[in-house]
């Protein structure tokens, strides 16, 4: 298997993974995934960005059969689907040092058990040369953790950006072809992993917005030939501006519930607001993640079980307050036999979110024309939420 050419001297050498269904042992994967690690010849020393899982290394090795000697590892995030590989490949190219911040340094020692004397760490804004190549190191931390920086080759005009911009996608496409796909697969990578860290993304976006991109190479997904679609696509998701869009995820027992978030759906679609809606039992967790990115109003439907809610609305409700969306409005709907504290655990799920609690309809039993009446009330009141935000 010969290198894959991005540009002269700059090669595509990872690896794609069809068949890896979950990540973090949490993290849906309906496309695969990709680990992607990239290979500068330069004019007097050779540079390996980042490189695979271990479980794909001997990938890596195939890529890398006619190079005789690597100069440097730069290790952009200790993580080991990006990192996990290095240790082989010290092992392979002895004479090779890893090139990372202190940070760095200190979680592969950890996590790796790299030897120290094999590092050498660099400054945020510090410049390394292979010769006729210079890459410059750009420190990004809590994209996603504290230690990444992304990395520049000046003369090529290539960011390297490790995590950030990435999709979890396994495709043969060394480019993105097929912008829709991608799109997707990008959002989905955002909320599930970029999400908590959006204000942060923020300023680290900043920090590249005046570098000259004609290329973008994550670590996982495709590289983007328009680097304008993914930055463009992040500045809308990293906005504290949410959508028209009201998620409305839902577990029911008994029917009582579904029937209130049936009806209560029809009242918000009438008044044009978009709608997702979740049924707990079956959805995937990705889908989710996806929704809240946009989403202005999120309700959770949910019958009351042993006094308070549905386990299933509990993952939901922690899983939206550790990603930390831009949601401005919460509410909950549902039924219950006898009373609980159902209202009380939800809004103690959520103090991440800074939301407005708008009144919830809470109803013992099976809904009564009242109940309905009610649920009319719930939906001209985030109708005019939306107005007043200027969504709508």
């Amino acid at each position: 298997m010969d290198k894959r050419e991005i540009r002269d001297g700059i090669y595509y050498v990872g690896a794609q993974d069809w068949n890896r269904t979950l990540f973090d042992a949490l993290i849906p994967l309906p496309d695969g995934t990709s680990y992607n690690a990239y290979l500068i010849i330069g004019g007097e020393k050779i540079a390996l960005i980042d490189t695979v899982d271990p479980t794909k290394k001997d990938v890596l090795f195939e890529y890398l059969k006619d190079v005789d000697h690597i100069d440097y590892v730069i290790s952009q995030h200790a993580e080991q689907d990006h990192s996990g590989s290095i240790p082989f490949v010290l092992e392979r190219y002895p004479s090779a040092k890893v090139v990372t911040n202190p940070k760095g340094k200190e979680l592969l020692m950890s996590h790796l058990h790299i030897p120290e004397d094999k590092f050498i760490t660099v400054n945020d804004g510090e410049t390394l040369s292979l010769g006729n190549k210079t890459l410059k190191f750009i420190y990004a931390p809590w994209v996603h953790w504290p230690e990444t920086f992304v990395s520049y080759l000046l003369e090529d005009k290539i960011l390297f950006t490790c995590d950030l911009f990435g999709s979890h996608l396994a495709t043969s496409d060394l480019f993105v072809e097929d912008e829709g796909l991608v799109y997707e697969a990008a959002k989905r990578y955002y909320a599930e992993i970029m999400m908590p860290f959006r204000n942060i993304i923020q300023k680290n976006l900043e920090k590249i917005k005046d570098l000259n991109i004609d290329i973008i190479a994550p670590s996982h997904g495709p590289v983007y030939k328009n680097p304008s679609f993914i930055i463009d696509a992040y500045k809308d998701w990293i906005s504290d501006n949410p959508k028209n869009l009201v998620v409305v995820p839902y577990v029911s027992m008994h029917d009582s519930t579904k029937i209130m978030v049936d009806y209560f759906v029809d009242r918000l679609i009438e008044k044009g607001i978009k709608v997702q809606i979740f049924d707990l039992t079956v959805a995937d967790i990705g889908k989710i993640a996806m929704s809240l990115v946009d989403t202005a109003t999120l309700v959770i439907g949910t019958p009351t079980v042993l006094a308070g809610p549905h386990p299933k609305v509990l993952y939901v409700t922690y899983l939206a307050n550790i990603l930390k969306p831009k949601v401005k409005f919460a509410t909950v709907i549902g039924s219950y036999g006898w009373g609980g504290r159902t209202l009380d655990i939800i809004k103690s799920n959520l103090t991440n979110l800074s939301v407005e609690l708008i009144d919830p309809v809470l109803v013992k039993g099976f809904p009564k024309l009242e109940d309905f009446r009610l649920l009319d009330e719930l939906a001209q009141k985030i109708y005019n939420k939306h107005k007043e935000i200027g969504v709508l």
